[in-house]
């Protein structure tokens, strides 16, 4: 049965399949419940069904393939992905239409298609793409904006006595400082992972044309905090790795005073670090897919995002580029005028509570932005790879036909 295009991204929620994984996300797809299957070693070759003429090769007593029995066709209509009646093997550049029931065509990718996407994920599901993003961003950085008033605000005082204050107090504060700063980090990792997360499990639904509510997103995302937490620290580590290295060389080498030795490890190591953090991105840029999508483990997730990105690096280092000047920018056209605002006033930027709002605000406002849009990309461009090595537009095109099938039958009831 031939599949139609709709191109309209706002497609009603599907009753029923908000607390099941994604459909489909796997070759060989039975049971949403039974996980994510591996992806088999090869699709076997096609073949005639039993009891049907080959391809190529008529019915006994009967007309061959492009010979039709008077007013009748031998073939009936074309499936997805097979050649149409009258083009034997598929005329040359042939290629079935896209299906397209959600953000994106259901083939492999290109650049504008692909950020067309982001947008369109965004637009299809606002609730959860908009909504969560706003909530865990602005609560992660009201923690982080307390944690640098309390401690910056202490810190100054000390800074602006008369009399030199007691180093013990001082080493106290920065002790303090360090250790209140650690822990915003953390809770910031915690938080950014989590909602990546979710936006993963929302863009993908998107791609069927499906949309998954805030609470099964939330429920879905829930089981997998601590693989995201474990994939999220195993990354960290492994980017750095080459300059922790480094630097304790070069520690090493000052303490030694060899001057020299120590200026070009640093100079050298600074190259290699650099080359080390973004070869370590790039090639576990999709690990988060990975893992969320096929429900895989730490490890799991980890190679599974290896083994996409391999023969693709200078095409994800490309979007990975794109997306972080994309970002960059964005961020700084809001952020900058908040920036502005302590000098005019001639604030301490660090410890005014007036300084310290105005920029908690920006950065909400362009972390609500820009969030969505990335994670959105990321997750597109792991569709995209499987589509192009592992045929996965064959398993969502059946997903999404079932999917409206559902729906429209549940529109009838």
């Amino acid at each position: 049965m031939g599949i139609s295009t709709v191109t309209d991204p706002n497609v009603p929620e599907s009753r029923g399949s908000e607390n099941q994984p994604p459909p489909a996300w796997g070759p060989g797809y039975t049971d949403p419940s039974a996980g994510f299957p591996p992806p088999p070693a090869g699709p076997p070759g096609p073949g005639p069904a039993q009891g049907a003429p080959g391809y190529g090769q008529p019915q006994h007593g009967a007309p061959g393939y492009g010979q039709p029995q008077y007013g009748q066709p031998q073939y009936g209509q074309p499936q997805y992905g097979q050649p149409q009646y009258g083009q034997p093997g598929g005329a040359p550049g042939y290629r079935p239409p896209p299906v397209q029931r959600g953000i994106v065509p259901l083939r492999p990718l290109g650049l504008g298609e692909v950020l067309d996407g982001a947008f369109r994920a965004i637009r299809a599901n606002p609730a959860v793409m908009f909504g969560i993003s706003a909530v865990v961003i602005t609560l992660t950085v009201l923690l982080d904006s307390l944690v640098q008033w309390y401690l910056f605000s202490d810190l100054g005082q000390l800074m602006m006595l008369e009399v030199e204050p007691d180093a013990e107090v001082v080493l106290g504060e920065l002790v303090g400082l360090a250790g209140g700063s650690t822990l915003s980090m953390l809770v910031s990792i915690i938080a950014t992972t989590l909602l990546t997360g979710i936006l993963i499990l929302s863009v993908s639904r998107s791609v069927i044309g499906q949309r998954i509510s805030v609470a099964a997103a939330w429920q879905r995302t829930l089981p997998r905090i601590l693989p995201l937490l474990g994939l999220t620290l195993l990354v960290i580590l492994l980017l750095f790795l080459v300059p922790a290295v480094v630097i304790v060389g070069a520690v090493l080498l000052f303490a030694a005073e060899a001057w020299a030795a120590a200026f070009g490890l640093m100079v050298l190591g600074s190259i290699a670090s650099i080359v080390w953090m973004a070869w370590i991105a790039v090639r576990t840029l999709l690990s988060t897919a990975a893992l969320m999508l096929e429900e895989q483990g730490v490890l799991g997730g980890f190679r599974r995002g290896w083994e996409l990105s391999r023969g693709s690096f200078w095409r994800l280092l490309g979007y990975y580029l794109l997306v972080s000047m994309v970002v960059g920018v964005v961020a700084s056209i809001i952020v900058f005028p908040a920036a502005m605002i302590p000098a005019m006033l001639q604030l301490d930027p660090l410890g005014d509570p007036v300084a310290i709002a105005s920029s908690a605000v920006a950065t909400i406002i362009a972390s609500v932005l820009t969030t969505p849009f990335s994670a959105a990309v990321f997750a597109l461009l792991y569709i995209d790879l499987r589509i192009r090595r592992e045929g996965l537009d064959v398993e969502l095109a059946r997903a999404a036909e079932n999917a409206a099938t559902d729906a429209s039958g549940t529109t009838r009831t």
